[in-house]
């Protein structure tokens, strides 16, 4: 079994169940955290969100980032935290213009030339997501030994589709079209990304995250040749490079939509898990993917916003298909704003209490 305890100088050892299970043990119920748990659902985030200018200031005011960071391992007593940040701090860093429209989500400045790509530098990085770093740390002294703390970035894929349509789409047809019509100019940008993933997420580990999550959340887009080409390839790449400076820091991958493709995201050579989607069934991962790989998913939001008897059984089928195994309990997307916290702290409490199935 690898133990997972740290990967640099002077990082204290942890254990916690998480960070125990990526590693291969096995406990009688398995550990729980929930993709975006820090957000506008909870009041508390509320009222500190409401005494910040913006959201880029937000993620950029590390006691802020810390205090909501903390917020709902308070209240629900998660086995992991997930650091608050975005993933597109990463093309702020490197020079792209990125702000948020209220309602609206992500806007980016579009690029629309590979000239561009000269005008963006990972020289920049360290000195402007300094305050995601700061905030890592002061969460990690924070926080109780037990409890993992993540952090994360967007995929290279991902990160290009809002760099490129200059904000989420429909087709992400523009994205797609220069990666299939020019695609030496769209590995320019890949290769790029990659680069400044690794620094991020270097940086992370070093300032305290126990662990990363990649986010592919756009991955599902692309066909087959292209998913290898321009997600898997990329995050392997990403994934033995902060390997190779922290091998003992584990590495979650989230390839979003990809369906029956997740055979090939099966690479413990590269990841400590493999995180699903709601569209991937319980049962042919189990079969097809847990023998391989730590799995973690993957309740649809929507149940977690329903709640009551129709959450429950759900979660508890999941729970009896994945839990026998390698197995991280989460959603297969992020809470949803509407989401009762009421309806949270039930969902743990299934998986705290559940008891495995004699079959």
């Amino acid at each position: 079994m690898r133990r997972y305890e740290g990967s640099h100088e002077g990082k204290p050892v942890r254990r916690g169940k998480f960070l125990e299970t990526l590693g291969g043990a096995r406990f009688p119920t398995p550990p729980i955290w929930l993709m975006r748990q820090a957000g506008r659902y909870l009041p508390e985030y509320r009222a500190v969100r409401a005494t910040t200018r913006s959201f880029l200031d937000f993620c950029y005011t590390p006691d802020k980032a810390v205090e909501v960071t903390l917020q709902p391992i308070r209240r629900f007593g998660l086995d992991a935290a997930i650091i608050f940040s975005d993933i597109l701090v990463v093309p702020d860093a490197l020079g792209q213009k990125v702000w948020f429209e209220e309602g609206e989500g992500p806007k980016l400045e579009p690029l629309t030339d590979p000239v561009q790509f000269g005008q963006l530098s990972r020289a920049r990085l360290p000195e402007r997501l300094a305050p995601v770093y700061d905030a890592i740390r002061l969460t990690r002294e924070t926080l109780p030994a037990e409890t993992a703390l993540l952090g994360f970035a967007g995929a290279p894929f991902t990160l290009a589709c809002y760099m490129i349509e200059g904000g989420s789409s429909r087709d992400f047809a523009k994205v797609k079209g220069w990666a299939y019509g020019h695609p030496e100019s769209f590995a320019l940008l890949i290769d790029l990304l990659v680069e400044a993933v690794v620094d991020h997420l270097t940086c992370q580990i070093e300032a305290g995250a126990d662990a990363v999550q990649l986010f592919d959340s756009w991955a599902g887009v692309l066909p087959e040749e292209q998913l290898f080409s321009w997600s898997l390839e990329p995050l392997v790449r990403i994934a033995h490079a902060v390997r190779a400076r922290h091998p003992r820091t584990p590495i979650l991958a989230f390839p979003r939509a990809v369906g029956p493709a997740a055979l090939m995201y099966r690479r413990p050579d590269a990841f400590a898990a493999l995180s699903l989607d709601t569209g991937i069934g319980a049962h042919w991962a189990a079969r097809e993917l847990q023998p391989h790989i730590c799995v973690q998913g993957n309740l649809d939001p929507i149940m977690l916003v329903t709640g009551g008897v129709a959450m429950e059984r759900e979660a508890t089928r999941i729970l009896d298909k994945l839990g026998h195994g390698p197995f991280v309990f989460n959603l297969g997307h992020g809470v949803v704003p509407q989401t009762p916290p009421d309806h949270v702290a039930h969902l743990v409490d299934i998986v705290h209490n559940w008891k495995p199935s004699v079959s």
